[in-house]
């Protein structure tokens, strides 16, 4: 049986034990907004509390995953008050989606980049078409990741190699993100390698497999936890900085940016 659930900005369809949950601003490249955000962890919590689906698929509806969080958010003035909320959000879609007693897989399409590859990192295995780009490029425009990017990175690189990919910033082919590393598989074909995988996970003890997920999620979320309040002060700090406005500015008249470490 197929059931369909549709919100403007999150669809989720459920087929048989597997849901599919597709971010739905093409028109934005799938920028996470805080309406989109606050309807992921909504239908993540639904999906959470059914007994009759085992893996999640986290997707992005037209040519791209996710390409980050919101430029109209980047563009505002939030004070603290302002910020923190949205940063709370951020943290809640991040501790559901990494803690849901659900397998759950990234199926990466076109871009994703700064918050969209986290929430990618934030699943048990990422599958990325082999034409996609992948980037943690919030040095770019002078912030630090969040998302708990911190978290992920080190848990899959190892401290040097995360600061390096962290400090880089650079645009990673499917490719190069596997070999480092940071993606399970690039696929000639997305679906089919999607629907292999799918396949193939069906046909295990997958409640074994899930409860292993569930230890090593309860192990866990105390660190991830740190580290999400320690990226949101962090990050409120870094968008007072020059170079963050600078970054900004360049962004926007599409220039090379002139940071001066302030």
């Amino acid at each position: 049986m197929t059931i369909n659930f549709v919100t403007d900005k999150v669809k989720v369809k459920v087929n048989g034990r597997v849901a599919t949950v597709e971010m739905n601003r093409p028109e934005a490249l799938n920028a996470l907004d805080v309406d989109m955000i606050k309807g992921l962890v909504s239908k993540l919590k639904e999906i959470s509390e059914s007994d009759d689906i085992d893996v999640v698929v986290l997707t992005g509806n037209g040519r791209a995953f996710s390409a980050g969080g919101d430029i109209k958010t980047m563009l505002s003035e939030l004070d603290e008050s302002e910020f923190f909320p949205v940063m709370d959000c951020i943290s809640e879609l991040i501790i559901t989606l990494y803690s849901i007693p659900k397998i759950t897989i990234s199926a990466v399409n076109g871009a994703a980049a700064g918050l969209g590859f986290s929430l990618a990192l934030a699943t048990d295995h990422i599958i990325a078409d082999k034409t996609s780009k992948l980037a943690m490029n919030f040095i770019g425009i002078g912030l630090i990741p969040d998302g708990g990017s911190h978290f992920f990175l080190e848990k899959r690189l190892g401290e040097i190699k995360a600061k390096q990919v962290i400090w880089d910033g650079k645009m990673m082919s499917a490719q190069e993100a596997m070999e480092i590393g940071l993606v399970q598989e690039v696929a000639d074909d997305l679906q089919e390698t999607l629907d292999e995988r799918i396949s193939d996970w069906l046909k295990r003890p997958i409640q074994a497999m899930i409860k292993t997920k569930k230890i090593l999620a309860d192990m866990n979320r105390p660190h991830l936890l740190k580290i999400l309040e320690l990226e949101k002060h962090g990050q409120l700090n870094m968008r007072r900085t020059f170079d963050h406005q600078e970054g900004i500015r360049a962004f926007i008249e599409k220039r090379p940016a002139k940071f001066i470490g302030k």
